[in-house]
């Protein structure tokens, strides 16, 4: 997975040695935001710039863009060209790149094998079980047990939901069929959460 920032304007007020430093804001992604507090403040300390950002989700971070309310958006997804047209000019800038990852939480076992297919029947409430026969089938030798699996997806807006639902279109026809790729998709079974580090708590 590539983020990108996509920027339409910026702004400056304050002097730093002849130059105005520049102070920028934007939303977005949650999944950067570790990586920009860092890089953002190592910048702060070059010219004196001051970049604000906050992780409220790449939905909500591209609307933010649209209302002119931030400078920049960070998205894990482009922006279509219909979220395009709707504001000004847009320039996608490549920032860092990552893995969006499945994980679970499950007493006892360090490691569990899965498919795309069976990873979309789990999201799609298919598979309702640890124990199912097909994870059981992937994993002859870890003793799963009978409890109920509980998918947890996004609330808001996400592209990182958009990075993830793209995979399961290009690993199972039914999730294709059914759900697609996006954003938001209706989930069909599970527990929301408000960004990645939501998911990450719920887990």
């Amino acid at each position: 997975m590539t983020l990108a920032i996509a920027m339409v304007s910026c702004g400056g007020n304050a002097t730093n040695g002849g130059r105005k430093a520049q102070e920028l804001s934007g939303a977005g992604a949650t999944f950067p935001l570790p990586f920009y507090n860092v890089v953002f403040e190592n910048f702060a300390q070059v010219n004196g710039d001051v970049v604000a950002y906050g992780g409220i989700g790449s939905g909500g971070g591209v609307r933010n863009l649209r209302d002119k309310i931030v400078d920049f958006a960070g998205s894990d997804s482009f922006l279509t060209e219909k979220e395009m047209a709707d504001m000004a000019p847009v320039v996608h800038v490549p920032t860092c790149m990552g893995a969006v990852v499945v994980a679970y939480n499950l007493d006892g076992v360090k490691e569990l094998k899965l498919t795309g297919e069976v990873i979309a029947d789990i999201f799609a409430g298919e598979i309702k079980m640890w124990n199912d026969e097909r994870l059981a089938a992937l994993n002859p030798d870890v003793t799963l047990p009978a409890e109920a699996i509980i998918p947890v997806f996004r609330s808001d807006g996400s592209g990182t939901t958009f990075v993830f639902t793209d995979y399961l279109t290009k690993v199972s026809p039914m999730w294709k069929e059914k759900f697609g790729a996006g954003k938001s998709v209706n989930f069909s079974s599970g527990q929301a959460a408000k960004g990645n580090p939501g998911v990450a708590g719920v887990i």
